[in-house]
C-alpha cells in the first residue's frame, strides 16, 4: 500500500524492471510497422517517373552529366514534383544524398528569418568534390523548397540574393503548385519543369503493378473508380486503395462500392433525386430531402462540386438554366467555405434550381 502511495502504480520496483525488461526485449523483437505505400512506391530513379516524360528525359541528362541548374517544378499536387527531384538527387549523390540535401516545407518554414538562417547557413558551406571512398562527387548541394508558392514576397526576395550569391556550391529546386505565385526574380534564374496531371492509363497500371506485389484482390472496373476519385493526383490514389485495402482486408474482393463509400463520393442516384425533387417544386419535399441527406452524413461541399458536373453534363436542361444554376451554385460554395450553414446553403440552391427550372 505504501509503495502504491509513493509511486501509484501497484507493482513493486523490481518486477516493473523485469517487466519493462521484458517489454524492451519483445519490443525490440518486433518488426517496424509497414510504411504506407505512397513512400514504399516512392520513385528510386528518375526513370521510375511516371509519364513525366520531358521533364524526366531533361534529369535524364543532368544526371549523367552530374550537374543541375536552378529548378523550378510546378503542376497539380500528387503528379511527382517532390519525388522526381528527390530521385534525381539520389542518383547524383548516392550515399552521400543525407548530407547534401536540404529539404524544407515552405508552407511551415515559410519567413525571411528562415531564409536569412537556416538557407543561407547550408549554401554558403562548401562541398568537397570527392566521397569518403575516393570516388568523383559533384561539388555543389541541393536545397529543396517545398510549397514555396506559400513563401513571403519578402522571402521570396532574400532567396533571390542568396541564390545568385551562392550559385557555385548551391543549387536551389523550388517545387510549387502556382507558378505565378513566385516573383518574377526568381522564375528568371530557374529552369521550369511543368507537371501535368497524370493520365488514366499511367495511374491504372501503377495501380495495378501495386496490387500484384502486395497481393490485393481488386475488381476491374474499381481502377476507373479509383482514377475518377483521384483526378490525376496519383498520391490520392494509392493511399485511396490502400485504406480500402486496410478497410476490407485480405480475403474480400475490393468493388466499386466499397471505394465510393470510404472516400466520401456521394452516389449519383442522390444528385439525380436532388434535381426531381427541384423539378417537382414541391419546397417541402426539398426540406425533406435535404434533412434525410444530412441524417447520410454526406458533405455538402462535396455534393456542391459533384453537383456542379452532373448539371454540365445533364441533356435535358437548357443554356440558360445551366448558367443560372451554375452561377447560383458558385455563390452557396463560396458561402460554405467562408463558414456558411450547409443546411442553408443546399437550401438555397434548391429553391433557385426550381425558380430557374421554371424559366424555359
Amino acid at each position: 500500500m505504501q509503495a502504491f502511495l509513493k509511486t501509484g502504480k501497484t507493482t513493486a520496483p523490481s518486477e516493473r524492471s523485469q517487466a519493462s525488461t521484458s517489454s524492451g526485449q519483445q519490443s525490440g523483437e518486433r518488426r517496424k510497422p509497414p510504411a504506407p505505400w505512397v513512400e514504399k512506391y516512392r520513385p528510386k530513379s528518375v526513370d521510375d517517373v511516371v509519364e513525366q516524360s520531358e521533364v524526366v528525359a531533361v534529369l535524364r541528362k543532368c544526371v549523367e552529366g552530374a550537374d543541375l541548374p536552378n529548378m523550378l517544378l510546378y503542376g497539380p499536387p500528387g503528379t511527382g514534383k517532390t519525388s522526381t527531384i528527390l530521385a534525381a538527387a539520389r542518383q547524383i549523390f548516392g550515399d552521400m544524398f543525407r548530407e547534401r540535401i536540404l529539404e524544407l516545407n515552405a508552407s511551415d518554414e515559410r519567413g525571411i528569418n528562415v531564409v536569412r538562417s537556416k538557407i543561407k547557413n547550408f549554401a554558403q558551406l562548401t562541398a568537397s568534390g570527392t566521397r569518403p571512398d575516393g570516388r568523383p562527387c559533384p561539388p555543389f548541394k541541393i536545397i529543396i523548397l517545398d510549397e514555396a508558392d506559400s513563401m513571403t514576397h519578402a522571402a521570396q526576395a532574400a532567396l533571390r540574393r542568396t541564390m545568385e550569391k551562392e550559385s557555385r556550391s548551391t543549387r536551389f529546386c523550388l517545387v510549387c503548385n502556382y507558378v505565378s505565385r513566385i516573383i518574377e526574380p526568381i522564375t528568371s534564374r530557374c529552369t521550369k519543369f511543368r507537371f501535368k496531371p497524370l493520365g488514366e492509363v499511367q495511374i491504372i497500371e501503377r495501380l495495378k503493378h501495386i496490387c500484384e506485389l502486395e497481393g490485393v484482390s481488386i475488381e476491374e472496373d474499381a481502377f476507373k473508380s479509383i482514377v475518377n476519385i483521384s483526378g490525376g493526383d496519383m498520391r490520392r490514389a494509392i493511399t485511396t486503395l490502400q485504406s480500402c485495402y486496410r478497410l476490407k482486408g485480405a480475403q474480400h474482393k475490393i468493388q466499386t462500392a466499397d471505394l465510393l463509400e470510404m472516400s466520401g463520393i456521394i452516389p449519383e442516384s442522390y444528385l439525380c433525386e436532388y434535381l426531381e425533387v427541384c423539378r417537382s417544386g414541391d419546397y417541402r419535399k426539398l426540406e425533406d430531402f435535404v434533412r434525410n441527406i444530412g441524417y447520410e452524413a454526406y458533405s455538402i461541399g462535396q455534393m456542391l462540386e459533384q453537383f456542379n458536373d452532373y448539371i454540365l453534363r445533364c441533356p435535358t436542361l437548357t443554356h440558360m438554366q445551366k448558367a443560372k444554376i451554375c452561377d447560383k451554385l458558385g455563390e452557396c460554395s463560396f458561402r460554405l467555405q467562408d463558414g456558411g450553414s450547409e443546411y442553408l446553403q443546399i437550401m438555397d440552391l434548391g429553391c433557385a434550381i426550381i425558380l430557374a427550372l421554371k424559366d424555359k
